[in-house]
């Protein structure tokens, strides 16, 4: 299906999003970047994650499967297509819409452009975990408290049926149910003093 272009926008450079293969951003955006010279921004994270081989640090996408493309739309649309590792670009009712530049420029206040964000991963009471290792490998908890002296956490486990205190190595457990909101503190409060002024 092709898409109509979304307005009188598209003669000029604005900020559009771009749906890619997955586990294909980093090869869009590289392609995009050296074939066609254009803006790319693929917020990243750099977190840790449970795996059978234990806890293991990984990079991921912010916006996983999607990219944003800064570019002149009427120019670049059918090249941008093309592009190794491009599915197509967003579109809504056969429409691409624009992309707001404050919303790129709230997101690039707290991404470097080239360096994945470090997302902290501190433990506090109540944080439900995973454990990664060792004889609780797979076994899910709650954090009690923290042991700092010794880099062990006490978490109370369900273990055979029964609430269980356990007391494991700080490295070996991941933090379960973080949301984009704990990720990026920063946008989360600038996105609920916006809401709130909207209401």
């Amino acid at each position: 299906m092709k898409c109509a272009l979304a307005t009188s926008e598209t003669s000029r450079e604005a900020w559009y999003c771009a749906r890619t293969q997955p586990k294909h951003e980093h090869i869009a955006a590289a392609n995009i970047t050296k074939q066609l010279g254009l803006g790319v921004f693929h917020p990243r994270l750099r977190l840790e994650r449970a795996t059978r081989r234990g806890v293991v640090r990984v990079i991921e996408p912010l916006f996983p499967c999607y990219l944003f493309v800064r570019c002149q739309l009427d120019e670049h649309i059918d090249q941008i297509r093309y592009v190794n590792g491009i599915s197509s670009l967003v579109h809504f009712g056969g429409r691409i819409p624009v992309i707001p530049d404050d919303v790129i420029e709230d997101l690039q206040r707290c991404f470097d452009l080239q360096e994945p964000m470090t997302v902290r991963n501190d433990l506090q009471a109540g944080m439900e975990v995973s454990v990664a290792e060792g004889p609780f490998l797979g076994a899910h908890g709650v954090v009690v408290r923290m042991l700092p002296p010794k880099q062990r956490v006490q978490i109370l486990l369900d273990f055979l049926g029964r609430p269980t205190l356990a007391e494991v190595d700080r490295n070996c457990l991941t933090i379960e149910n973080r949301s984009i909101v704990d990720l990026m503190p920063s946008l989360a409060i600038q996105s609920r003093v916006d809401f709130a002024a909207a209401v």
